[in-house]
């Protein structure tokens, strides 16, 4: 059998060797490179512009549609619910009613504790978990995410607020700049939806996402050490130096040991539970109605105790009702107006981006397509419609959509029972929540944050791409050593900085041919790979820029140069033809034709040919248009690189 084998291989070489010499001894057929048809300019144009901001190519449902149809259509796509809700079901509803029950038992006590991380009184955390989640009910594509305040946009939007304004000496204008920075939230997040400008979130790379929520748990974490510990007078600043020196320099005098105790028992629960839903995904429920069991009891407890009386400090009233209106009471003019611009469009952005995350998130587990622009539409109106309402930022909280998801919604009618829920407390059990311990609501945050250190995607980011890790770890240091700002900045530059040099440096390889194949492949990755005598073969994988031709000029000529010298040491024959392959390049400018021209001069010098390979459809068609054919000549173009090797060496001197 093994001898066989043998045979068939020896047969194989034979053939393959005889095939190779009848080619060099008659021409071979070569396949021109194909030129397309010229494109009218408005064609080209409108090409462009469908690829660009159209290329789910959404009106795709309203071709060859009665009138009628049309408007029906576009009634469902700015209201899904007019679609789906034509389907909904008993069964449906009763996944629905026990998914928005679930995450209401679960957001009611984190609202009142996000809200005080955006320094607004605890009311407005619930008002957040009210109107938003309605709005997105009818226009959201997600089944499963659930609408609420979350803690990063929290403490991002009460970080930059506060720098404006001082919250505890000017209350009415911190509101008020808070409703501003959420109107414009909204602005632009349904702009980016409308102008189909979704692309733009992509910017912030996965690895700066994980380093700066990993950074920013740390330092909501961090920032609970307040309420944890029963401190009265703490740093407002947000870094982990100043906030540890607050909390160290008041161990002896302000440290209260009923709230150290009520504290940490219940953080220990919280952990207990959420280890218990970890463990056992049927018991998702035990980590959703933990807060809220762990909100009844330390209040229950410090009503009958009386701790309020020794120290333990609560919440206090929280107004009842319903969401008053506050049109009246955002800038539309003034000094504050471009601060809650600014400060809108960073929050807005950030909540954007955790919103399409998660979404595109349990969109994929349950096999269904989400319109990226359609849900920055959604979440923009909903801020809107909550900034009017009383309302700050409200976004995708992922650990209620986990929960959500778990327990079996099937619409985004859950968030309609979680509102109406909401409502429910509002109208009637705020008052209840007048003893809840501030420690108990610190507890529930620190446990609900530390799912925000993703150690083990920083692992695999480290695994994969240095670089990657690097603006991980950089935005992650930002946000801990400095403050949510620097540290988004920081993500912010590192990932267009990434962009930047992969731009501007793109990779570049010798090719070699894989044994028994007419297949050319990347030497240093195919080890095997022969060097073809007389020629030496590059690959270019990249488009051709202005930001990079210069680059790619440089470093092909280095090639040349590094390989003449190798051959010299080996005394190999002479390099007479450059060929670029140029598969990958998938765009060329006018200063990439450029360098195309500077590098056939200095390979002349050389008395060194220049041969292309494989230009794509774009490609050739300006090579063209610029005439650089007529520079080398028409004969220098092939379709793939085999047929240039073949070419090429029929022309070498019989000694090489």
């Amino acid at each position: 059998m093994a001898n066989s084998n043998a045979d068939a291989e020896e047969k194989k070489e034979m053939d393959i060797r005889s095939f190779s010499s009848s080619q060099h001894n008659q021409t071979p057929y070569i396949h021109k490179v194909g030129v397309p048809p010229k494109q009218g300019v408005f064609k080209e144009f409108k090409t462009t512009v469908k690829e660009t901001f159209f290329a789910d190519d959404p009106l795709r449902s309203f071709k060859d549609q009665p009138r009628s149809r049309k408007l029906v259509l576009g009634l469902q796509a700015i209201f899904p619910i007019l679609d789906w809700g034509r389907s909904y079901n008993l069964r449906k509803f009763r996944g629905d009613l026990i998914s928005g029950l679930t995450i209401a038992s679960l957001c009611i006590p984190q609202d009142i504790g996000y809200s005080k991380l955006a320094n607004l009184d605890p009311q407005y955390g619930l008002y957040s978990s009210f109107v938003p989640p309605l709005v997105y009910a009818f226009m959201g594509s997600s089944r499963d995410i659930a609408i609420g305040p979350v803690a990063v946009v929290s403490l991002l939007l009460g970080t930059l607020l506060r720098n404006e304004i001082d919250p505890s000496k000017h209350p009415a204008e911190y509101l008020r700049l808070a409703f501003t920075a959420t109107f414009f939230a909204g602005i632009t997040q349904a702009t980016l939806g409308i102008l189909r400008l979704g692309f733009l979130i992509d910017f912030l790379s996965h690895a700066a996402v994980v380093g700066f929520m990993g950074g920013a748990a740390i330092t909501i974490a961090l920032q609970q050490l307040k309420g944890f510990l029963g401190i009265k007078k703490f740093t407002k600043k947000a870094d982990i130096i100043s906030v540890m020196k607050s909390v160290f320099h008041s161990v002896e005098h302000e440290w209260n040991w009923q709230t150290i105790l009520i504290g940490a028992t219940f953080l220990t629960f919280l952990l207990f539970a959420k280890y218990v839903g970890k463990k056992n995904k049927k018991l998702f429920w035990v980590p959703a109605i933990a807060p809220l069991i762990s909100v009844i009891l330390s209040t229950f407890f410090v009503y009958i105790t009386h701790a309020d009386k020794r120290g333990v400090a609560i919440v206090g009233r929280i107004e009842k009702g319903i969401n008053p209106p506050s049109v009246d009471k955002i800038y539309f003019s003034g000094d504050y107006l471009m601060k809650g611009i600014r400060t809108g469009i960073v929050a807005g952005m950030i909540a954007l981006t955790e919103a399409v995350a998660i979404g595109r998130t349990f969109a994929s587990m349950k096999d269904y397509q989400l319109d990226g622009n359609k849900e920055m539409v959604a979440l923009g109106a909903m801020n809107i419609v909550g900034s009017m309402t009383s309302c700050y930022v409200a976004t995708s909280s992922f650990s209620r959509s986990a929960v959500n998801y778990m327990a079996g919604c099937q619409t985004a009618f859950s968030n309609i029972v979680m509102s109406v829920v909401v409502f429910l407390t509002l109208e009637f059990i705020t008052p209840l929540f007048k003893f809840t311990p501030n420690a108990i609501l610190a507890a529930i945050i620190i446990s609900a944050v530390l799912g925000l250190i993703d150690y083990e995607a920083a692992i695999l980011i480290w695994k994969i791409d240095k670089f990657d890790f690097v603006a991980c770890i950089g935005a992650f240091f930002g946000v801990v050593f400095a403050s949510v700002e620097i540290g988004l900045l920081i993500a912010v530059t590192i990932s267009f900085a990434k962009i930047l040099l992969q731009v501007t440096r793109p990779r570049t390889a010798t090719l070699g041919r894989i044994p028994r194949t007419n297949v050319y492949r990347n030497t240093q990755q195919y080890p095997e790979a022969t060097k073809v005598p007389g020629v030496l073969i590059v690959r270019v994988d990249s488009a051709i820029y202005f930001s990079n031709s210069n680059y790619i000029k440089e470093r092909i000529l280095r090639w040349l140069m590094d390989e003449e010298e190798q051959r010299k040491a080996t005394s190999d024959p002479k390099i007479q033809f450059l060929i670029v392959e140029m598969s990958p390049v998938t765009d060329i400018d006018t200063s990439g034709i450029h360098a195309l021209e500077e590098l056939h001069r200095s390979l002349i010098k050389r008395n060194v040919q220049l041969v292309l390979s494989n230009p794509g459809r774009v490609v050739i068609d300006k090579l063209h248009a610029s005439k650089f054919p007529d520079q080398i000549g028409e004969d220098k173009i092939f379709l793939t690189v085999a047929d240039a090797v073949l070419t090429c060496s029929l022309k070498l001197p019989e000694e090489v």
